[in-house]
């Protein structure tokens, strides 16, 4: 499995729904340990999948409305932030 889960936002072209999809069930199979699931646990797994997914989708497109009124220098400004902000999380 993955160790790092791919940064979706600030990218051009922008995430497609297939490496959203793949984020949001690599995410899931990170957090509950579940790396093939069973009759027992292929249920909730697949609507965790579905519930990061939609989460992920939303926030990408408010980010990217967001992304549209801020200028380039505010912009590249929020994209470290958002960067620094990532590794620290992803450190601990």
């Amino acid at each position: 499995m993955c160790r790092n889960i791919t940064t979706l936002w600030g990218v051009e072209p922008g995430a497609t729904d297939k490496e959203i999809e793949a984020g949001a069930r690599q995410y899931v199979r990170k957090t509950s340990g579940v790396q093939k699931t069973s009759p027992a646990t292929g249920e909730p797994f697949e609507r965790a999948v579905a519930e990061i997914y939609a989460i992920t989708k939303r926030m990408l497109s408010e980010l990217r409305r967001q992304s549209a009124q801020l200028s380039s220098a505010q912009l590249s400004s929020a994209q470290l932030r958002c960067r620094r902000d990532w590794s620290r999380w992803r450190d601990r």
